[in-house]
């Protein structure tokens, strides 16, 4: 009787402490969970609307003076458009200088190209058709341009993934003359994916290609229903020479940004979510620490820029909040999100010297709007 006692007492003992095993796990791993990161308190504008809340300096106490010097400075360096979010709200919105057609003043319904800064929203796209299941990041780009999109072999060209493309990683000549040129002619074999890191403008442009065979849509088509519409951007996508240019006014390239810094949440609605949308605005490959999806990162360890295969030591903006992550093209085209600040920060014009990321400029910039926040 005693023992029977014992048995049963040992029993349930056992499995009290297997229930507090399963437990304890349980709580580990329920505490190894990320945790969402909550959407910052944002304003957004509306979507058929001119309206947009502002925000008046006073209340954020920046240097009113330094902003003066700023905006003073900024047309001197052939700047059309300037626009800063704080919270969502505009706190500085100013035009200069002439229309894109030379036709009149630049004007809060002004066109402006964005050349190079049109890839962060590519990859935005690339990563809403992804949501869909209309394609996937690990697909070979043969599976949307077919064999023989590239002048290289069938298995060396097998070997190239649209991450590839998504991270300027496809290991393609960029020692030709025209690197804007998408034929089969000008994609030659050089590296093998993933081992190099080179801007190549015609890899992206491809991008564009690959979309409308996964959704079976015109580009223009598939932005407007799945991203532009659903946040009010006025913009379109047109064939510039070999490259594929979005031109829009600054108040789009703004909401876009405020997208972009509400994690993909515009106002209640979520437009993206998911762990591509987290990665695109993090390094995307070790071999330049500065460029996630498509999109330039600032406050890493070093960075590459176009043309050339050094690794420079720093941050590519050093002047700039280490957390800000941007779109960046030719000219001046700059989208600027700091998600520490709250801020949005939208630059359009020329200048900018021949470029193709001209981030001295940017730095410059930030030389002068370091001391307004300050």
């Amino acid at each position: 009787m005693g023992h029977s006692i014992f048995s049963i007492t040992l029993n349930n003992f056992i499995k009290i402490l297997i229930g507090f095993g399963v437990f304890f796990v349980f709580s580990c791993v329920e505490a190894q969970k990320p945790k969402p990161v909550p959407v910052p308190n944002l304003y957004f504008p509306p979507n058929e609307s001119a309206l947009w809340e502002k925000m008046p300096l006073a209340e954020l106490g920046w240097d009113q003076m330094a902003l003066a010097e700023l905006l003073a400075w900024l047309p001197t360096q052939d700047t059309r458009a300037f626009i800063i979010l704080k919270d969502g709200k505009i706190v500085v919105e100013e035009y200069w200088g002439r229309k894109l057609t030379g036709a009149g003043e630049m004007d809060q319904n002004s066109l402006w190209y964005w050349a190079s800064a049109g890839k962060t929203l590519t990859a935005a796209l690339v990563g809403l058709a992804q949501q869909e299941k209309l394609l996937s990041t690990n697909d070979r780009t043969q599976k949307f341009l077919g064999e023989g999109w590239t002048s290289m072999s069938r298995n060396q060209e097998r070997e190239i993934r649209l991450i590839h493309q998504l991270t300027f990683t496809t290991g393609i000549d960029d020692k030709v003359a025209n690197l804007d040129d998408t034929s089969p002619a000008g994609l030659k074999y050089l590296a093998k994916p993933g081992s190099r890191w080179s801007y190549h403008n015609a890899t992206y442009t491809l991008l564009e290609k690959v979309m409308e065979k996964a959704s079976g849509k015109p580009y223009q088509t598939f932005f407007k229903e799945k991203l532009g519409d659903k946040i009010g951007m006025k913009g379109f996508w047109q064939q510039t020479g070999m490259n594929n240019i979005f031109y829009s006014d600054a108040r789009s390239f703004a909401r876009f940004g405020l997208l972009l810094l509400a994690k993909g949440n515009w106002n209640g609605t979520s437009i993206w979510l998911g762990d591509y949308f987290e990665k695109l605005s993090q390094a995307s490959q070790n071999l330049n620490l500065s460029y996630g999806y498509l999109t330039w990162l600032n406050g890493k360890a070093s960075y590459m820029v176009p043309g050339s295969q050094a690794v420079l030591p720093g941050s590519l903006i050093p002047q700039a909040p280490a957390d800000m992550y941007q779109a960046m093209g030719k000219n001046g085209q700059f989208l600027m999100v700091i998600p520490s600040q709250n801020l949005v920060i939208i630059r359009m014009g020329s200048s900018g010297g021949d470029a193709l990321v001209p981030f001295l400029l940017m730095r410059d910039i930030w030389q002068r709007l370091d001391q307004v926040i300050k």
